[in-house]
């Protein structure tokens, strides 16, 4: 629960200032000093996501991959079989021989960025909202651009999963190509972001409740689309 201490919750949003800080270096939560070293970057492919909900009002929102292209190279009758080792680091030391945390080890989850999210109504119980998106280390940048745009700001799930992407990963500044104006990267440069526009592909998918029944959006970037009886 030291991720959770408000003590060093209060320390790291000390470090947020309106300059950019460019990289965010690790925390020491419960002044437990880390003695293993990082992953280094490796692809991720072959993830989907899909919202449900049925006629008597059960939701579901699942987030499945394959990892990478083509999965575990096996089929059993009709599936390709996933190969979440791909989760895992590739190698189990770093070039000074420190073991890297993610190493292959028996007793481990995969890392992942999978964000499959159910939202509910804390007065009534009530499904609000199902979403999710596949995308690697930005699923929870495009989550959660779609849960804000619904939840705070009003929008339904369409106009939200439509706003442009973006996100970090601890370097450059990501924005969706040819969707932001000149405005918007001179003022995040003015505050020293390294700004890099490309492709941002989510594949969101969210249905939620409305007064007169359910609203289903689905992400123009990828081949979804919303079904409904």
């Amino acid at each position: 629960m030291s991720l959770l201490d408000p003590a060093y919750l209060r320390a790291r949003a000390g470090q947020i200032a309106v300059q950019s800080m460019k990289t965010a270096q690790p925390g020491t939560p419960g002044q437990r000093a880390s003695r293993y070293a990082p992953s280094a970057e490796q692809v991720e492919y072959g993830t989907s996501h899909i919202s449900i909900v049925d006629g008597f009002g059960n939701a579901i929102a699942m987030t499945t991959t394959i990892e990478d292209q083509f999965g575990a190279r096996q089929m059993v009758r009709g599936f390709m079989l996933n190969n979440e080792l791909t989760d895992f680091s590739f190698a189990p030391a770093d070039a000074q021989g420190r073991p890297i945390a993610n190493r292959v080890q028996p007793g481990k989850r995969p890392r992942s960025s999978m964000a499959p999210t159910l939202v509910f109504d804390k007065a009534t119980g009530q499904i609000v909202m199902s979403g999710g998106s596949p995308g690697g280390a930005l699923i929870i940048h495009y989550t959660a651009k779609t849960l804000y745009g619904v939840l705070n700001w009003g929008l339904n799930a369409q106009q939200a999963i439509d706003l442009p992407n973006f996100g970090s990963n601890n370097g450059p500044t990501l924005l969706e190509q040819r969707r932001f104006t000149p405005g918007v990267v001179q003022s995040l440069q003015a505050r020293g972001h390294e700004v890099r526009e490309q492709d941002m592909t989510s594949g969101l998918q969210a249905i939620q409740r409305t007064p007169t029944g359910w609203f289903g959006g689905a992400d123009p970037r990828r081949e979804g689309i919303v079904m409904g009886d």
